[in-house]
């Protein structure tokens, strides 16, 4: 971490840019932010039962947990932190790939859970809600990490996409992949970092299954 003088606008308090101050509000209320979004998806009326959005739902919800334990096992338990505290700045794994993969891998959680519930039209209103929610957070985590980190994090942000991908980047997908026997974590520790998410999903699920038997 670098000893730098401090922004001009510490952590964003009276920064100009609507978003980094948003962003600075939402970021350690982010995880129960989206629980009146869940509460709807489990009280509204569903559709007709269709087990192919079940299917579907259920695969998309497996795939963000695999990205976010792909994560997790390389952020470590700092991904957890509410406060403005920064770990090292991590490069490996899917942070080779994109800078946000957590964030990705939550929106794909609620993206598979509203289909679950029968509810696809909630799926467009899910990633909007979602979308502005996490725009927000990572400008203010942006405008931090270049403050602390400078040409550090400025060099990552330059050569890593905030979202999606770079296609044909084999420099990248190598990285992505060979940094596992770097990994600082095991699984056992990603496990248990994790376990907050994991016994949420099957919280949802299990409320989820009450509402479509009764």
């Amino acid at each position: 971490m670098t000893a730098a003088t401090s922004p001009p606008h510490q952590h964003g308090q009276s920064d100009p840019d609507i978003f980094v101050r948003a962003g600075r509000w939402l970021f350690p209320r982010r995880v129960w932010l989206p629980l009146p979004l869940a509460v709807a998806l489990l009280v509204m009326p569903s559709g007709e039962e269709r087990r192919l959005f079940l299917v579907l739902g259920v695969a998309i919800v497996a795939i963000g947990e695999l990205l976010r334990l792909w994560a997790v096992r390389h952020i470590g338990v700092i991904s957890r932190t509410r406060s403005d505290r920064l770990g090292p700045l991590v490069a490996s794994g899917p942070f080779a790939l994109v800078r946000n993969p957590l964030y990705l891998g939550n929106i794909a959680l609620w993206i598979g859970f509203a289909l679950s519930t029968q509810l696809p039209w909630m799926v467009p209103v899910v990633v909007v809600l979602l979308g502005c929610e996490y725009h927000a957070i990572v400008r203010w985590e942006e405008r931090l990490l270049d403050a602390r980190r400078g040409h550090e994090y400025r060099e990552y942000a330059a050569r890593v996409p905030r979202w999606i991908p770079k296609s044909k980047r084999r420099d990248q997908l190598f990285s992505a992949s060979a940094a596992a026997s770097a990994v600082a974590f095991s699984w056992r520790e990603t496990f248990f970092s994790e376990r907050g998410t994991l016994l949420a999903i099957a919280a949802g699920y299990l409320l989820l299954w009450i509402k479509l038997k009764t």
